[in-house]
């Protein structure tokens, strides 16, 4: 399965269809409880921090032609987590200074085939941007490999193939479509062709319908015989257009299948090579572990801000509360991404990591907990064999 990311100016409504704010009719609502979000910013107070910090840094207004908010629609698969997209953004902050601040994940559009009458999910998260350089205050300038780097950056943290070049895509989707309509050209021939067969062969003969006239000569009705020719060809084509339709189905579902398999077949390879490097090189093991940790505190970060942004008149004075607070948010994020807790157990033992998040959630109160304060359950050990 291929993704893609591809950004643009955001639009005034933005918000409104994003956090599902308003009803749509092109979605589905029994599915809208499967959508996430999350944000740190609404769109019009990052606009005026955006517009302030230009004035502050550059002595000018920012101009009325720029986009210093841009959002992206990304391609995602099925077992695609708020994490992953954390991670995405990171790594676009780290590398393209393009700085996510809402993440909309939705699970509720698409649109039911008409020939299998299968509901067909369009799955896609909408990533919204300060597009602002704070080294200069202006609008961020990227070139064309900029972009490209894009694609390699979505289809490496979201674990999906990259998406076609864009000229390229467009190259083969007008091959594509020249090729459509040959094929069409092709089926109209031969329906052409056996309709005439079918004309010389006599079969329609019985169709036309002859009547005396008034000096007792038969004479063919032409109204009457093309009445008759029209109920015939409606009758013939509609059987026609259904073998054809139930054949494309067929062909179809089959084409799909053998490409779900020939992904899943890649997947297994990818993970038992990656399995096989991380049981036989101790170095790439503990660099795989590091990676993960630092992607769980990210999405663990990212959460505190947004609990802090829903919830901010919680009084985190006390430590009691505290606490719960941030095991909830342990709990929520290993529930949404699939992290195991023995995962958050080892960040909570380890002192620096610790006392960050809990000052994370606690800041402005002055009350974060000692690392040696904050109650960590033991489990055993189990040995991993290699």
């Amino acid at each position: 399965m291929k993704t893609s990311i591809n950004f643009k100016a955001v639009k005034p409504d933005s918000e409104a269809h994003n956090f599902r704010r308003k009803t749509f009719d092109y979605i589905r609502k029994e599915l809208t409880s499967k959508n996430e979000y999350w944000q740190v910013d609404k769109i019009s107070d990052r606009i005026q921090k955006i517009e302030a910090y230009c004035k502050e840094k550059s002595g000018r207004k920012l101009q009325c032609n720029a986009m210093p908010v841009r959002e992206a629609v990304v391609v995602i698969k099925e077992g695609t987590t708020l994490k992953d997209l954390h991670d995405l953004a990171r790594k676009l902050e780290d590398e393209l200074n393009i700085r996510i601040f809402q993440i909309a994940i939705h699970k509720d559009e698409g649109h039911w085939d008409k020939e299998t009458k299968d509901w067909k999910p369009n799955l896609h998260a909408h990533l919204v941007a300060d597009w602002q350089d704070q080294r200069t205050g202006k609008t961020l300038k990227h070139q064309s490999f900029h972009y490209s780097r894009m694609q390699d950056i979505a289809s490496e943290c979201l674990g999906m193939e990259r998406g076609t070049a864009g000229s390229v895509g467009r190259l083969e989707a007008m091959e594509f479509k020249i090729k459509k309509k040959e094929e069409e050209y092709k089926v109209l021939e031969q329906k052409i062709k056996t309709m005439k067969e079918d004309l010389d062969s006599g079969r329609f003969k019985d169709l036309i319908i002859r009547e005396p006239d008034f000096l007792g000569f038969k004479r063919i009705k032409v109204e009457k015989t093309i009445a008759n020719y029209e109920k015939a060809f409606k009758v013939y084509n509609a059987i026609l257009i259904k073998n054809k339709n139930e054949l494309d189905s067929k062909e179809k579902m089959i084409a799909e299948l053998q490409t779900k398999v020939q992904d899943l077949k890649k997947e297994v390879l990818q993970l038992k090579n990656k399995n096989s490097v991380l049981l036989t090189d101790s170095n790439i093991f503990a660099m795989e572990k590091k990676k993960y940790q630092n992607s769980v505190v990210n999405a663990l970060e990212k959460s505190i801000h947004a609990e802090r942004l829903l919830n901010p008149n919680v009084n985190r004075m006390d430590q009691q509360i505290l606490l719960n607070e941030m095991n909830n948010i342990c709990k929520e994020v290993a529930m949404k991404n699939n992290i195991p807790f023995s995962a958050f157990q080892e960040i909570f033992q380890a002192p620096e990591l610790a006392k960050g998040l809990f000052a994370l959630l606690s800041i402005g109160n002055g009350n974060s907990p000692e690392p040696e304060e904050i109650p960590v359950q033991k489990k055993k050990k189990k040995r991993v064999r290699r």
